[in-house]
This record gives structure tokens, sequence and C-alpha cells, in this order.
């Protein structure tokens, strides 16, 4: 697959365009010294509960289960979550920060591309987030996983992107931070790039990325050679 064929991208949304550690610092102010180990346990089991519904065939909106997700975690460090704290962290996880490049990235890649966000997240969330940060005057189309009831990594979903843009996908690239999103959109047979923010191993799917950064700005450059 070539990528001078390519005439959209696809983009994910939590922590490819959005740093979802971000929520970290509310964290810490809620439960001070606790605040990373809970933030990462929340991102854990928030994309493990997104993987069992879909496989158990109990779809719940992205929202309800970053708060069941939460609420583990809390749990999970034994953690008292009243109904004031889980609001506040909810609320921040509404008002993640978009990376430091994303902007002009996007700035650069709309005069070529149409662009799309293709995310687990619901409408609601996308384009709060988007208009939040600026960035919704680039994307063209926001598509959930709740417009098909499963998630990612299932075909069904990458599938929005095809469906909308009216392209084969042959045409179309996605671009995510993670390996298993990546594999999920490169076996549907999308041009795939991983922003490897953290340099972690490629997964072992036998779907690897066409191309790997460590910021969205090295996309700019490999779609420039």
């Amino acid at each position: 697959m070539k990528m001078r064929a390519l005439k959209a991208l696809a983009f994910d949304a939590f922590g490819t365009l959005f740093d979802v550690h971000s929520v970290e610092e509310a964290c810490e102010a809620v439960f001070p010294g606790h605040g990373a180990e809970l933030g990462r346990r929340w991102r854990q089991k928030q994309l493990e509960y997104t993987w069992l519904r879909s496989l158990m065939g109990r779809y719940a909106s992205f929202e309800q289960v970053t708060d069941e997700a939460l609420r583990y975690a809390a749990a999970s460090l034994g953690l008292e979550l009243s109904s004031e704290s889980r609001a506040r962290l909810l609320q921040a996880y509404r008002a993640l920060q978009p990376f430091p490049e994303v902007s002009e990235v996007l700035h650069q890649l709309a005069a070529t591309y149409t662009l799309v966000v293709l995310s687990n997240g619901t409408a609601v969330q996308l384009h709060t987030l988007l208009r939040r940060s600026g960035l919704d005057g680039y994307m063209t189309r926001v598509l959930s996983a709740d417009e098909v009831g499963i998630f990612k990594p299932h075909p069904r979903v990458y599938a929005l992107a095809e469906e909308a843009l009216q392209l084969p996908r042959g045409e179309i690239g996605f671009v995510s931070a993670n390996g298993w999103d990546v594999a999920g959109a490169a076996a549907y047979g999308y041009w795939t790039f991983r922003v490897n923010r953290q340099q972690m191993p490629e997964e072992l799917l036998g779907f690897p990325a066409a191309a790997v950064g460590t910021s969205l700005t090295e996309l700019v450059r490999v779609l420039q050679t």
C-alpha cells in the first residue's frame, strides 16, 4: 500500500490527540500521593472494559466504561471515592489536554488530506474535547464506536471511516498511539502510523504499523517522503 495514494486520515483520540495522563493532575489533587497510579490503573481498566464488553456482547458507552473503570481503579487502591470526587475526576476526563504538537500538525495536514476522528469515545465526548482545544475546525467528521455498538479493534468500527468518507480503504490512513489499535486498523486494510510516544515494543499481532514515530510531527515528515 502506497502512502502517496492517501486522501484521508483518521485519528484515534485518546492517547493520540489527547493526553490521557493529563488527568493525573486531578487525580493527585483528589488523592495526594496516589495520582499517577490511580491515573494509570484507570486507563488500563478503561481499555480492558472496552475489550471485555465487546467480547461479552454487552456494549455500554465509553462514558459509562470510563466511570466504571474509575470506580474500580479507586477501589483497587483502597481509595474512598465520594460522589463529589467521582464527578470531579470524570469532569477532568472531559477536559483532557491535547499533546503540544497536535494543533500545528493538524493545521498542516488539513491542507492536503480530509481529516476525521475515529474513536471509542462518544460523539458528545469527542465534540467537547475538540471544541475546548480548538481542534474542531480541522476535523470534517467525528466517528464514534457508539454508532455500531462495539469497540475497537472490531472491524465494524474501522469500517465507519470507509463508509463516511466514501473512499476505498487503500486511500485512508489511520493514526493511533495504541499498538493494539494500529494492529486492528492494519488488519482492516488501512495504512497505519503509530505515535509511539513512550517507545514501547511493537505488538506481536501480525499487523505492524506501516510507519512509526515518537510524535505526530514525524507523521508529517513520513507523509512528505
